[in-house]
């Protein structure tokens, strides 16, 4: 049964109108910075901006205890909402994962751009109509760091039997090359990295990384190469959503479209504050980049398993495709905008 509660009032016009409260269930912790504050500030806008006829209760992972479940949680009925990522439930829709990020792939502004005014939207509600389900861009990350490391990643042969926490496709391609991969939940990650069950751990960026201190424990910091923009979803039960009115059904459009854009500039500007402090309170951390061999071993496994998740699965074909044949048009214009000034300018 679709958890969604009903609640009948009478408007200032003396007409009957009706009150929805949804219950959304995150894989995030309670007060967790940015990715928390992405449900909460959506929440907040869709509760204002109908005049609180549309309410949203959020449960954290602490309280549904499923921090990987949220797939399951929203398909069943048991919550009307989710706020997760697609590539953790790669076991259960492969195609979900492409939604997410693909190592080498598209940039934040690329992939928002693809989503909104290409082909983007329609082929995500494709893979989730059948679950029924409808999944929406919930945030993005920013270009991820590659992960903090015990120690130095000179070549090939170092990541060979390295224990590392990193999710999606990465994952795959970190496998592929001899890492001995895991996914944990965000909850573990510091005590896993702490206790050595790990060797490396990958999160996000400086604006997470920081405050789950894993800064205290592994010295090496890697840029990154597997998520160039990394978009988290909100999903939607399909029966939750033909249930509201068509003014509501709008309206939480907006708020998680505005949501969602808004946790992509907050982790910028937090990423840069929280950069800036970790260089002057931890100057033993060092910033390091994968040297080109590693680099070129991972984009030819990247290439070699997206060939072969083609190969397998027309839909997953039709995906692969539409995301490169639109890098290959956009990346273009990022060259000579962006990539040029940044080079232009550079001092060092």
């Amino acid at each position: 049964m679709v958890a969604v509660t009903l609640l009948l009032t009478v408007s200032s016009f003396g007409m009957a109108a009706d009150k929805y409260t949804l219950r959304l269930a995150q894989t995030w912790g309670p007060n967790s910075p940015i990715l928390g504050e992405t449900t909460t500030n959506m929440a907040k806008m869709a509760e204002e901006m109908s005049g609180g006829r549309l309410r949203i209760r959020i449960d954290s992972a602490n309280k549904h205890k499923a921090p990987f479940g949220i797939f399951d949680l929203v398909r069943n009925g048991q919550y009307d909402m989710g706020h997760t990522a697609s590539y953790y439930y790669k076991g259960t829709i492969p195609n979900a994962m492409y939604f997410t990020t693909v190592p080498f792939g598209m940039i934040a502004p690329e992939m928002y751009a693809w989503f909104y005014h290409d082909q983007g939207m329609e082929l995500m509600q494709k893979v989730y109509e059948p679950f029924g389900l409808m999944s929406f861009p919930g945030g993005n990350t920013g270009n991820q760091m590659g992960g903090w490391f015990n120690k130095e990643i000179n070549s090939v042969e170092d990541l060979k039997g390295l224990k590392m926490r990193t999710p999606g496709f990465a994952g795959e391609v970190m496998a592929e090359l001899g890492v001995a991969v895991t996914n944990l939940p965000p909850g573990e990650l510091y005590t896993a990295l702490e206790r050595g069950t790990v060797d490396a751990v990958e999160w996000v960026g400086p604006a997470l990384d920081f405050p789950m201190g894993f800064h205290q424990i592994a010295k090496y910091y890697y840029s990154g190469w597997q998520e160039p923009g990394a978009e988290v979803q909100f999903l939607i039960n399909d029966k939750t959503w033909n249930k509201l009115p068509e003014d509501l059904q709008a309206i939480l459009r907006i708020a998680m479209r505005t949501a969602a854009y808004d946790m992509y500039i907050q982790t910028t500007h937090e990423s840069g504050v929280a950069w800036d402090r970790m260089k002057e309170d931890y100057p033993n951390v060092t910033h390091k980049t994968f040297p080109p061999e590693v680099i070129n071993a991972m984009r030819d496994a990247t290439n070699k398993l997206l060939a072969e998740a083609a190969e397998k699965d027309d839909l997953a074909k039709e995906i692969i495709n539409s995301q490169r044949d639109y890098l290959k048009q956009v990346r273009q214009w990022t060259n000579i905008s962006d990539k040029a000034y940044l080079n232009s300018i550079a001092t060092d």
